[in-house]
């Protein structure tokens, strides 16, 4: 896929930075930063996008994205969710930009719906996100972990 010119696809050799800009994004909110959980799950996204794309943001690097792709008969087939945006600088528009340039590359993908999650106490992230066009829904997410 052609990516708009705010988002460069990473790769595996970009994996050091990651983990740094990983690690800044669970300091500010306040997850743990499980690095071996990080080092074996990166991968599979950085060499290849049949699982998702990572995107760094920014040039210079100001930040990453990590896109996954599902499935659901709901949504009426594939679908993505945003599983982490993360920028360094804020208030400068690159978080628009970055949003804008990842709902492109989904509609050129073909999905259908594009999900996200925030932590209920973190207003002024939904109020950008509601910025870029996403609603609220009324579905409760719940997990269960089965490996670590």
């Amino acid at each position: 896929m052609n990516s708009p010119s705010v988002l460069k696809r990473a790769t595996i050799k970009d994996l050091p930075a990651l983990l740094v800009l990983i690690s800044e994004f669970c300091a500010i909110d306040g997850h743990t930063f499980d690095e071996r959980r990080i080092k074996s799950a990166l991968p599979t996204l950085l060499e290849s996008d049949d699982q998702g794309v990572v995107w760094l943001i920014g040039e210079p690097t100001d930040g990453y994205a990590v896109v996954t792709w599902g499935y659901s008969l709901e949504s009426g087939g594939r679908e993505a969710l945003i599983d982490e945006i993360y920028l360094r600088s804020r208030a400068q528009g690159m978080g628009s930009l970055a949003i804008s340039s990842i709902l492109e590359d989904c509609r050129s993908r073909e999905l259908k719906v594009v999900f996200l999650e925030t932590e209920a106490h973190n207003t002024r992230v939904r109020r950008f996100y509601e910025r870029a066009g996403f609603q609220k829904d009324d579905s409760v997410w719940m997990s269960l972990r089965l490996q670590d």
